[in-house]
């Protein structure tokens, strides 16, 4: 995946199913965003749409950390009571 350009966000804004469906936008996004995914060299809006629930939202968690859309979250060592510790990290204003 690579970083999104302005483009990359604005011109699914002008797609009719965004129109009629304004949470379509992330399909497209993320069909012109993701650059290689396992042997597919070329993501289209149809393969996007086919993935499972949880590989979209990793996909769209992932769109928002590497564009900064979202303070990311820094695995720590699980705990004695074996529960996983989860901080955001802060950033320096």
């Amino acid at each position: 995946m690579r970083l999104a350009t302005a483009m990359d966000e604005i011109v699914p804004l002008r797609d009719p199913r965004v129109k009629t469906n304004p949470a379509y936008a992330t399909v497209l996004i993320l069909s012109r965003v993701i650059t290689k995914l396992g042997a597919l060299d070329e993501i289209s809006p149809v393969i996007v749409e086919s993935f499972f629930a949880c590989d979209l939202n990793y996909l769209q968690k992932l769109y928002r950390q590497i564009n900064e859309l979202e303070e990311p979250v820094i695995d720590l060592p699980v705990d004695r009571n074996h529960h996983a510790n989860h901080v955001t990290q802060m950033t320096a204003s």
